[in-house]
């Protein structure tokens, strides 16, 4: 049980840390603790809707279940808590701020669901599990809190960059379940170019978030001064 709880924690820590300490001015730890443990407890009312839709038969085709009660259904929560729990909190004062409390929701979300998997299928998935679906989570969370960051700095398409951070995600999400439930003996040819493509655009971003005008450094240190 140790172990299992290890294997299944470990990858969403490791993760998290990687783009905690990339933050130039790092975050409350209470709150990314608040938003890991909110991204959690998603996962009791997700699966329940997941699993009431499939118990209805309201999911046969792949695509629907891939995209809609997969890929939307997760990111539509996530993306919630972030309005609700971070958009207009204080400590949200910088572009890169996003990505960190949208990681930190996404990875709550993911050690759950990776602990529940490994306690149900064993340890041996758990290298393959933090490979593709606890890194994905933390992608998706990257690109969401990028598109949050930018959103909260510019007031310039706020409300086009609020939705991406919602459309992007999910679309990926949706693609990434796609490849999994429809390719059978080839997933491996597939994922792991989809996962590459993945790191790539959530490095742009964190490089891309993480580089603010000299004013802006200026601002937030008197901020969080």
């Amino acid at each position: 049980m140790i172990a299992i709880f290890s294997a299944g924690i470990a990858p969403a820590f490791a993760l998290l840390s990687f783009f905690y300490l990339k933050d130039r001015f790092t975050e409350p730890i209470a709150l990314i603790v608040k938003t890991f443990l909110f991204g959690a407890l998603l996962v009791f009312p997700i699966m329940f809707i997941q699993y009431a839709f499939t118990a209805e038969n309201l999911t046969d085709s792949t695509f629907i279940q891939s995209f809609a009660l997969i890929g939307f259904t997760e990111e539509f929560f996530k993306w919630f808590i972030f309005v609700y729990l971070i958009y207009n909190h204080t400590e949200f004062d910088a572009h890169y701020d996003g990505i960190v409390y949208a990681v930190s929701i996404s990875l709550g979300f993911a050690t759950v669901e990776n602990l529940l998997y490994l306690l149900s299928h064993g340890i041996e998935y758990a290298f393959v599990r933090a490979l593709f679906p606890v890194s994905s989570h933390a992608l998706f969370g990257v690109i969401m809190g990028y598109h949050f960051g930018k959103a909260k700095i510019k007031e310039k398409h706020k409300k086009r960059n609020i939705t991406l951070a919602l459309l992007f995600p999910f679309l990926l999400h949706g693609s990434y379940d796609y490849i999994l439930t429809t390719v059978t003996s080839e997933w491996l040819a597939l994922l792991i170019p989809f996962m590459i493509l993945l790191w790539f655009m959530g490095i742009r971003r964190v490089k891309t978030a993480n580089q603010p005008l000299l004013a802006d450094i200026d601002q937030i240190r008197h901020k969080k001064a």
